[in-house]
């Protein structure tokens, strides 16, 4: 594995097998790596010659009063975790290499960023976009693997790249859950024993709420009710609603299409969000675009 913080060591990295006519895989990262990324990283390395993979805590993306002085970092041990599973390049640019002064050019991602996580997070998909329009270019992978439980964030890039032409597909991978349910994230560090335990309720809420739904229940209503019921035990919701997975609208009366059921919440002073899809073929969003 080789770790380069450039983008012109990145680029004379990948130029001799883009020449070859190599595959390159590309996972996007703020570090504090778990096995979520893990899963990322061994998808890309399975299917792809080349797997680059960057850690870059954006800062266009966290507003005003949001965590990023205090993002958990961890660099050795993300490094370990990139070479066990299987990354070739480990690309760590610091903030004025992404973005050097004078910077002045963003991405506007549109309505798909003005719903769910976007009525809360004010410009925070403005800076997904740039960022990630910005690593792509930089890149320019064949393939880059992002993991379900961002689903407004996999929605929001892949409009990007369709309506850019930017020549890469996006691969969706699963949620990947610790043993009692709980959504693999990097802000669960923050998590206390206490609120660890209430904060099982998310995914309690939401796999109640699929598993009627498999049972036959298709009132989009019904469905809401008995997921808002499982989340008593959390500080505070922002959210929960049942959407189309292709334009995150809300659904209302029977779910008819491609759903995912997606919530945010505050458990303690840590924001987690969790989604489930629940029909069939919405488990197009977790294939290749």
């Amino acid at each position: 594995m080789r770790v380069v913080r450039s983008i012109a060591d990145l680029r004379a990295l990948l130029r001799p097998l883009k020449a070859e006519g190599k595959r390159i895989g590309f996972v996007p990262t703020m570090g504090f790596l778990h096995e979520g990324h893990g899963a990322l990283i061994r998808q890309s390395a399975a299917r792809c010659d080349a797997t680059v993979v960057s850690i870059f805590i954006n800062p266009t993306q966290f507003g005003p009063s949001e965590d990023l002085a205090n993002y958990p970092r961890d660099l050795e041990r993300d490094q370990n975790l990139c070479l066990e599973a299987g990354t070739s390049v480990l690309f760590m640019p610091d903030v004025n290499e992404i973005y050097p002064t004078g910077f002045q050019t963003h991405v506007e991602p549109g309505r798909l960023a003005e719903t769910l996580c976007g009525r809360f997070r004010p410009g925070h998909f403005r800076g997904v976009a740039t960022v990630v329009a910005k690593l792509f270019n930089i890149v320019q992978p064949d393939l880059a693997f992002f993991g379900q439980k961002d689903l407004q964030q996999t929605v929001v890039v892949r409009r990007m790249a369709r309506d850019l032409n930017m020549p890469v597909d996006l691969v969706v991978v699963p949620t990947i859950r610790e043993a009692d349910g709980l959504a693999l994230s990097s802000r669960n560090i923050y998590l206390n024993e206490d609120a660890r335990g209430r904060a099982l309720q998310l995914s309690e809420a939401l796999l109640a709420a699929k598993a009627a739904f498999d049972g036959g229940e298709r009132e989009a209503d019904k469905l809401l009710k008995l997921a808002y019921s499982a989340l008593a035990g959390v500080d505070s919701v922002q959210y929960l609603e049942l959407v189309d997975v292709q334009n995150l609208e809300p659904i209302q009366g029977p779910v008819d299409k491609a759903a995912a059921l997606c919530v945010a919440a505050y458990v303690g002073s840590t924001r987690l969000i969790d989604n489930v899809l629940l029909s069939p073929s919405a488990g197009d969003i977790t294939q290749k675009s």
